[in-house]
């Protein structure tokens, strides 16, 4: 079941960050993030007020510090995939999501069994993999967007690991504080790199539906936690940019390169061995 909420998750993240990238193309990137993070707010307390639960204090300040992680994470993200290389931000950015909270779960004295750490273990080289773009020679002298990538990955990680952190009663108001949590981090990170995030245009609306999908992802990341272990639930929910990747040939008609095949091919074992008892 962690395994099957968990690649739910991945599915709408992958959704998510396809129609983002659509919108972004054809906008601005600071308006989409910003109405992204508002999206997801207005969804997470909806389904905040069909289960309340009881959040203890602890339960609330995980959230907020998720929601940190997801704005900043967010800002960093949008900014390399605008100035920066998506070969290298999108794969960083990926690994950070699931090896920040992998090592916490590892020390809080999460255990996978073998079988699962073969797919861990082959997860990493599949984000990386199915994450690469071919680049022209004229782009190498681009900036790559190394270190973007590597903070969008701490914000990634850190969304994830403070999430895993919340009780199984707690319900889903600490959902709602993190998303509300993440409007505010991402308005000020973006002002801290001279992003203006202000909405102008009718299209930026569509930044609201990946906020929306973005919502349901975590909400299905919450519940695989509870089903299972924060390991497992972080590697396989990280797969998501195989998703982004299979949409974009299936719409878009893009080019599925061999580097992006094989990294597609290691993701598929991850899952099938993760998913091993």
């Amino acid at each position: 079941m962690t395994v099957a909420l968990a690649l739910v998750a991945a599915v709408l993240y992958g959704l998510s960050d396809f129609i983002g990238g659509v919108a972004s193309r054809r906008t601005s990137v600071w308006p989409i993030g910003f109405l992204a993070c508002v999206g997801g707010t207005a969804g997470a307390v909806v389904i905040a007020l069909f289960d309340p639960g009881d959040p203890t204090r602890p339960d609330v300040l995980w959230g907020l510090l998720a929601g940190l992680g997801s704005g900043t994470g967010t800002a960093f993200l949008y900014r390399g995939l605008a100035s920066g290389r998506m070969g290298v931000v999108a794969p960083v950015s990926g690994l950070g999501a699931v090896l920040i909270p992998l090592a916490v779960g590892v020390l809080g004295g999460e255990r996978p069994g073998w079988i699962g750490w073969i797919g861990i273990v082959l997860a990493l080289p599949g984000i990386w993999f199915v994450s690469r773009e071919e680049t022209a020679a004229a782009d190498e002298g681009a900036r790559s967007g190394l270190l973007d990538g590597v903070l969008a990955g701490v914000g990634f990680g850190l969304l994830f690991a403070a999430l895993g952190q919340v009780g199984d009663d707690a319900g889903y108001w600490p959902l709602a504080g993190a998303q509300a949590m993440s409007i505010a981090s991402l308005v000020v990170a973006a002002l801290l790199l001279g992003g203006n995030p202000v909405p102008r245009a009718r299209a930026d609306l569509w930044g609201l539906l990946p906020g929306l999908l973005a919502t349901c992802a975590v909400l299905f990341f919450i519940l695989a936690t509870n089903e299972g272990l924060l390991s497992i639930a972080a590697v396989i929910t990280s797969l998501y940019p195989a998703f982004t990747v299979l949409l974009a040939i299936a719409v878009l008609r893009e080019r599925v390169h061999r580097t992006q095949a094989f990294g597609l091919l290691l993701c598929t074992a991850s899952v099938v061995f993760v998913s091993l008892p």
